[in-house]
């Protein structure tokens, strides 16, 4: 099998690192609304992919995310716990119903992200030891761009734009604004009940005070915690190769010191009039709409996969 690799832009011999079994990590949904058909476009190519991988005899191991605290999670909950819980919950059920009408196979593991938050505060608290990470002026850890001399590798960021100390605290930001990344947010008002405070529990990250993760960190703990060592592959949609996917490898290898992934596979973008498909643009549809217009979710399906 050959893939096209984002890290080297080549084509390149697919060699899982264990000849029986291959680990796979792809960034799942952030259950604040429905996915919409591009980007279940997304995860019928990562299907594709672990079917194909199966039927050459390898044994697959798919880790995908769920995203259920981020900026858009606690803005949908309006700060309220409840309602956050509710809300996250109903678009997690309604994200595996799509799946299923799609036949796309459920990975072996699917972590949630604030069932992971005491790992997520640990592998903070390493990468301040370390000194990739520090407090900024507004409570909230970052992560210090510089202190990282690969970064950028990913999505071939030219690093003499880089402007030392600029911070971010959004969860998404765009690929023109290369900056130190938020690892844990620090509370305020907007966040309401939506927090996590580390020193009620024993053990490491007191240090960090009440706040919540980054998006970012999120999948760098998940997959630190289900797979040991490097993983062969991670996918996801293109427009995750900065800034999200190169500040996983920054502070994956930062905080292991070694290779966090061999292969990088990214899908490119529906096109909906010449534009990607997108909640923000509001041009997107759901798997829903498609099916009140007569059309399968396998129609969609053989479409993608034959087109």
């Amino acid at each position: 099998m050959k893939l096209y690799n984002t890290l080297s832009r080549s084509v390149q011999e697919f060699q899982p690192i264990n000849k029986e079994r291959v680990t796979i990590y792809t960034c799942g949904p952030t259950v604040y609304n429905y996915a919409h058909i591009g980007n279940l476009r997304t995860f019928l190519f990562e299907d594709f992919l672990r079917r194909a991988l199966k039927y050459l005899g390898y044994r697959v191991f798919q880790i995908m995310n769920i995203t259920d605290v981020d900026d858009k999670t606690i803005s949908a909950g309006n700060g309220k716990m409840g309602k956050f819980k509710k809300l996250t919950k109903k678009f997690e059920e309604i994200f595996w119903q799509d799946l299923s009408k799609l036949s796309i196979e459920k990975p072996e593991s699917t972590p949630r992200a604030t069932e992971h938050i005491e790992q997520i505060v640990a592998f903070v608290s390493d990468l301040l030891k370390k000194g990739y990470a520090y407090r900024g002026d507004d409570g909230s850890i970052y992560f210090s761009i510089n202190k990282f001399k690969d970064y950028g590798k990913l999505s071939q960021l030219d690093k003499s734009g880089i402007k030392s100390g600029a911070r971010v605290s959004q969860d998404a930001y765009s690929k023109d604004n290369p900056a130190d990344f938020v690892l844990w947010k620090a509370w305020d008002e907007e966040d309401g009940e939506i927090y996590w405070d580390p020193s009620t529990w024993l053990g490491t990250g007191t240090e960090l005070g009440k706040g919540r993760p980054g998006w970012h960190i999120e999948c760098s703990a998940m997959s630190g915690d289900k797979v040991e060592g490097t993983i062969d592959i991670h996918a996801g949609a293109v427009d995750l190769i900065f800034p999200h996917h190169e500040n996983e490898i920054a502070q994956s290898e930062a905080k292991e010191g070694k290779k966090f992934v061999n292969f990088w596979l990214h899908a490119e973008h529906l096109l909906v009039d010449g534009k990607k498909m997108s909640k923000s643009l509001n041009n997107f549809y759901t798997l829903g709409d498609i099916e009140e217009k007569g059309y399968s979710a396998l129609d969609f399906r053989y479409l993608t996969l034959t087109a």
